[in-house]
């Protein structure tokens, strides 16, 4: 049969794997290593919220900590195949499973303490357990029986005690688990249940378009409506919603783009999420987002990704993924911040007012739990979701989704199939797919083309970035295939007065700042800060202050030595791509009224002398930094 390629902006609904069917590659795996080896892969051996969490029968806190870890913990011990963190995730999602009371009800709270429990816990742990049964198929049948428990016990507490707080802003995330247990068990009451979770949560379509302009200033108070995370979850409330309602998949991701358009006009960072320290902190280079909020909206994506078909939200998630989240972390996983800077010199407490809008003064240390430990127990999420969609399915077919370093083993029409991704994207320009078939099968494999591609090929035949191209046709044996790309280099619009940022490709790039570290171990409400998962207090030791001195044709793009794909490649150290930009050297000076904060725009731009080669690193390898910079 002849073979069929076709190019489309959207395609049919897709569907994640289950982690036993992929394999992290390259410097992906070693991000995926790290993670384990780092914090995320700890948190239950020296952090007392999950270590003696109430969901395993301890006293320390009962809500979303140990839920918030799992999410992230469960995928990586499966996608590393790692024996010892599957046996510890196990431990968990058992302990949970067999603490569900008699009448259904999952979470550790006593029947006293009912009315007043937030049930965001229990919508946020039944996703959870979706996923482990997803990685655990011996127990899926138990998760499902937990749930269909959990969740009609669930009707008729929310019937007397309606959602609240976190769950009436974070209602759609129930949805997940509900969707799950529909396709299992077509039970008509659980239309009823996502109804009722719909009627009592936010309605984020009125929020975004009747009352949103009351929020497009940033106000310095806490408020349910712009907190950053609610709202980076919210992104994929509307097109899991339209799913409940039957709405066409191309059509589910409409509002999506609509919400995230109206965020980023007003709030937009040039790392590709909106600022939110805690709340919506408007365009700001020295105002914050939080970790919570880039991970959660990656897995927004991720999840329009798989639902619409539509590839804008792989560019979308690459932005934030290959950006916001390794710039919010030290290259060795142990530590991480609360808010990132776009202009960042200084990772340090105040003296006494801090610059965020509603966050402490410690916000942006690199530590365990800096300003709050919502972060710690969430950031695992990040990584190893993203590992999992660098391959999805449909009927068949399979969508390489992102152009990372992994590969996919399954079988269609009961051949034995896999498609591998092997390159350095982003850091180089050309991937190779090799597609196996254990004897003579046809099925569709659907490329995405980054959108942020000037131009591309594939397979030797030109094809359109921001595109999904469909290769239909029967495989046998070894096939491979080559997409190379080509990127340019841009001077953009940072979105704050005439400040532009350096972009190429879906990487943004910074000036790294020479930085001294001053290690804070210490003890505080209990809970012990030593090194490697201590404090890390950084501040400048070198010059700050910059202007562009020319446009982006003068940029001259660097490749230094390859970097072992055994070593983090986010690293201000070492990184694979680097900048090269002609810069003149000025007296920026910090924000007035604080010792350590860089003003939002340079004090004087008179130069300190002539223009001279700066070397600019990806924004994700820098810890110090500065990003958006005027012209000279």
């Amino acid at each position: 049969m002849a073979e069929k390629m076709a190019e489309h902006m959207t395609a049919d609904t897709y569907d994640f794997f289950p982690a036993s069917s992929l394999y992290p590659a390259g410097w992906l795996l070693c991000q995926l290593r790290t993670e384990a080896e780092g914090l995320a892969g700890h948190l239950d051996l020296i952090w007392p919220d999950v270590r003696d969490s109430k969901w395993i029968g301890g006293d320390r806190e009962g809500w979303e900590r140990v839920p918030y870890w799992l999410d992230g913990f469960i995928p990586l011990a499966y996608l590393l195949r790692d024996g010892g963190m599957i046996a510890r995730a196990q431990r968990y999602v058992r302990a949970i499973l067999d603490g569900q009371a008699e009448d259904g009800w999952i979470c550790p709270c006593p029947p006293e303490g009912r009315a007043g429990y937030d049930m965001w816990a229990l919508l946020l742990i039944s996703k959870v357990l979706v996923l482990y049964a997803s990685c655990e198929p011996s127990e899926a049948a138990r998760v499902e029986t937990a749930l269909v428990r959990a969740f009609r016990q669930a009707a008729e507490h929310l019937e007397a005690h309606p959602l609240f707080d976190w769950g009436k802003y974070r209602w759609f995330e129930g949805l997940i688990a509900v969707n799950w247990l529909y396709q299992r068990t077509g039970g008509e009451w659980l239309l009823d249940f996502a109804d009722l979770l719909h009627a009592q949560g936010r309605d984020y379509v009125s929020l975004i378009d009747r009352e949103f302009s009351a929020y497009e200033q940033p106000e310095r108070k806490w408020q349910w409506d712009t907190h950053v995370v609610n709202l980076a979850m919210a992104l994929k409330a509307e097109g899991l919603w339209q799913k409940r309602l039957g709405t066409p998949a191309s059509d589910c991701g409409a509002f999506p783009l609509h919400m995230l358009e109206t965020l980023m006009q007003h709030h937009g960072m040039p790392c590709g999420h909106f600022t939110g320290d805690e709340c919506l902190a408007g365009r700001s280079p020295i105002q914050g987002t939080e970790l919570c909020g880039v991970v959660e909206a990656m897995y927004s994506y991720e999840v329009l990704l798989a639902l619409t078909g539509n590839p804008l939200f792989g560019d979308l998630l690459e932005r934030v993924a290959l950006n916001a989240l390794p710039a919010a972390t030290s290259p060795d996983l142990w530590t991480h911040q609360y808010d990132q800077q776009i202009n960042q010199a200084a990772c340090a407490p105040e003296t006494e007012a801090s610059v965020f809008g509603t966050n402490g003064r410690e916000a942006n240390v690199f530590g365990l739990e800096p300003n709050y430990g919502c972060c710690t127990a969430n950031m695992p999420q990040g990584w190893p979701k993203l590992a999992m969609t660098v391959f999805l399915r449909r009927p068949g077919g399979i969508l390489a989704a992102l152009p990372l370093p992994a590969r996919v083993e399954t079988k269609l029409d009961g051949i034995p199939v896999s498609v591998a991704c092997s390159g350095r994207y982003p850091f180089r320009d050309t991937v190779t797919y090799t597609v196996f078939a254990g004897q003579p099968v046809q099925f569709a494999l659907d490329v995405r083309i980054p959108g942020t591609a000037a131009s591309a090929e594939l397979d030797g035949q030109p094809v359109k970035p921001g595109t999904i191209v469909t290769l239909n046709r029967i495989w046998s044996g070894t096939k491979t295939l080559t997409l190379t790309m080509s990127f340019d280099v841009t001077l953009d619009p940072a979105g704050y007065g005439d400040l532009m940022v350096v972009n190429r490709g879906p990487l943004l790039f910074a000036v790294p700042i020479e930085a001294v570290e001053i290690v804070k171990e210490y003890t505080r409400d209990g809970v012990e800060r030593r090194a490697p998962y201590c404090d890390r207090l950084l501040y400048p030791a070198g010059h700050f202050g910059w202007l562009f001195a020319a446009g982006a044709d003068a940029a001259e793009v660097l490749h230094p030595s390859p970097v072992p794909d055994d070593t983090p490649v986010f690293s201000p150290e070492q990184t694979p791509l680097a900048i090269s930009m002609p810069l003149v050297p000025v007296d920026w000076g910090k924000k007035e009224g604080f010792a350590f904060c860089a003003a939002d725009l340079p004090a004087s731009r008179e130069p300190l002398g002539r223009a001279r080669r700066v070397t600019m690193i990806p924004y994700g390898a820098t810890m110090l930094r500065m990003t958006a910079m005027p012209m000279c």
